[in-house]
């Protein structure tokens, strides 16, 4: 998937902190190429260090990489969810989700009764997420998590919104939640459902290791309490919690039909 980040292209407050932290010191330079990459890693490891980046997280900054692929992927983002919400439910194998999300309601119904009863958010969402973002954990990504959210924070497009996911990677690897190899989608998300690094930080549950299949349903079933998700408010009541995990319409109709779909409604 030409992935839409998770939180995804909306602030979340709760980065605040780590941006008055990093604040300390002086911002970094951005670039638009590979040219200024590394004189700007050192001046970012201040940012980081200000903001409570440790030796591990420094040393995985110190050899993350400029991410070509990443740097393509996120100029051509907008593609992925043009056109109207039947032709992007086509494209992203809409029915075939579908179907698949009701099966693994029924081998799964122990662990999504156990989340619904926590978070009050039931199975449909979540398995519309789980599928729509890597296929119910098939793919998960296969680029480098620190140099991607590194380079996105070098980036010059939108370096006030990656630079709290980058500390946020940095962070996750001083407390071995991610490690400098670590593997994940293009814009650095992680796991079954694809957070970005910062979110993890926030909303991911327990060991925070969201390449564990029940981990990741759990810290998305957070994700979607703590913006704003109603038990028994059907999918037209929570709409708005929806569109905190993605910006984009026809993202979020297409995982409200979804969803509805596996649950019955």
């Amino acid at each position: 998937m030409a992935r839409s980040a998770k939180g995804k292209f909306l602030a979340v407050a709760a980065f605040v902190m780590f941006g008055m932290a990093a604040g300390n010191a002086q911002a970094a330079t951005c670039g638009n190429n590979a040219g200024g990459f590394e004189q700007w890693k050192a001046e970012f490891a201040n940012e980081a260090r200000a903001a409570g980046v440790k030796s591990k997280g420094l040393s995985a900054l110190a050899g993350a990489r400029y991410a070509t692929a990443t740097i393509k992927a996120d100029r051509a983002v907008h593609k992925a969810f043009s056109g109207s919400v039947e032709s992007f439910m086509k494209r992203r194998g809409g029915a075939a989700i579908i179907s698949k999300g009701r099966s693994l309601k029924k081998s799964n119904a122990a662990l999504f009764n156990k989340i619904e009863s926590t978070y009050g958010v039931p199975p449909g969402v979540l398995l519309a997420i789980w599928g729509m973002e890597t296929g119910f954990g098939s793919f998960m990504g296969k680029q480098n998590t620190v140099s991607a959210i590194v380079t996105l924070a070098y980036d010059c497009r939108r370096p006030g919104f990656f630079t709290p996911h980058a500390i946020g990677a940095l962070m996750l690897v001083d407390r071995g939640a991610l490690s400098a190899g670590s593997v994940g989608a293009m814009h650095g998300e992680i796991g079954h459902t694809q957070f970005l690094p910062g979110n993890v930080l926030q909303y991911g549950v327990g060991n925070k290791n969201l390449r564990d299949k029940g981990t990741a349903l759990a810290s998305t079933a957070n994700f979607l309490r703590a913006h704003g998700w109603r038990a028994g408010a059907g999918y037209a009541g929570n709409m708005g919690a929806i569109a905190g995990w993605n910006a984009a319409s026809v993202y979020q109709q297409a995982i409200a039909i979804i969803g509805a779909e596996i649950d019955g409604q």
